[in-house]
């Protein structure tokens, strides 16, 4: 079973959270959803409290799809509404592939570029992280320090708090399941729009560094843009995710 957390009642909602971090990007939301919705928020195989996936198995995005919709089994859901951040949405949108999805939401997802990525040039950022690992949570007090360590992912650092900071950066220096997922991530695009026949929204942050808005999505994806917000936007402004997600799951045009 996948760690998670769950709160509310209504039709479930499955929140998914982006490569290198966990739950912690929704907790902003969840009481906010929790009163319309039953919101279970997971962590990824290898990600937060989750385990990695057995066997050393590559976790691709249809994996992670795989270990989502096990998961729903587990607590008896056959259908869900899905909604995941980055990584996140293209595993909600696989989630949808596979049959399981009452809608997909999709915040700054990734998988829709036009070619794979390759991989990434620069530093090691998480072998530097590593080494600094014993001093970031005093780093992470300060609206410097987090705003040094988060600029490049959410929009507005200095309202993350200290703790919820200190959890996501944690998480992405030290996942283990961080290297194989960012690998296949970026190995692949995402492909199958034609077995998908439930609502999608994409949402596009106005301040991502991250990730761009494709030029072009499948014909009936609604989409729409993330005021004011960065790649991981739910602390940037929850009133205004939470009212795309509501929305979303409602069936209505945001």
């Amino acid at each position: 079973m996948l760690n998670h957390v769950r709160r509310g009642s209504g039709e479930p909602l499955v929140l998914i959270h982006p490569l290198g971090a966990e739950l912690v990007v929704w907790e902003p939301l969840l009481d906010l959803l929790a009163a319309e919705r039953d919101v279970i928020a997971v962590d990824l195989p290898g990600f937060g409290g989750s385990a990695p996936l057995s066997n050393g198995a590559l976790p691709t995005p249809q994996l992670l799809a795989r270990s989502v919709g096990a998961f729903m089994d587990s607590l008896g859901i056959e259908r869900a509404h899905v909604a995941g951040n980055s990584l996140g949405g293209w595993v909600a949108l696989e989630v949808a592939k596979a049959g399981r999805a009452l809608s997909v939401t999709g915040l700054s997802t990734a998988g829709l570029w036009r070619r794979p990525l390759g991989p990434r040039p620069g530093a090691d950022l998480r072998r530097v992280g590593r080494a600094l690992l014993p001093v970031l949570p005093l780093v992470l007090r300060s609206v410097r320090g987090r705003r040094l360590l988060l600029r490049s992912s959410v929009g507005h650092p200095a309202r993350v708090p200290p703790a919820a900071a200190w959890r996501l950066v944690r998480s992405y220096v030290t996942s283990p399941g961080f290297e194989g997922a960012n690998a296949a991530m970026r190995a692949a695009v995402f492909s199958g729009v034609e077995q998908i026949r439930v609502p999608v929204t994409l949402a596009w942050a106005e301040l991502d560094r991250l990730v761009r808005r494709p030029r072009e999505t499948a014909p009936g994806w609604r989409t729409l843009v993330l005021r004011g917000c960065g790649h991981i936007p739910t602390w940037d402004d929850p009133e205004q995710v939470t009212q795309l997600l509501l929305q979303a799951t409602r069936g209505q045009t945001p």
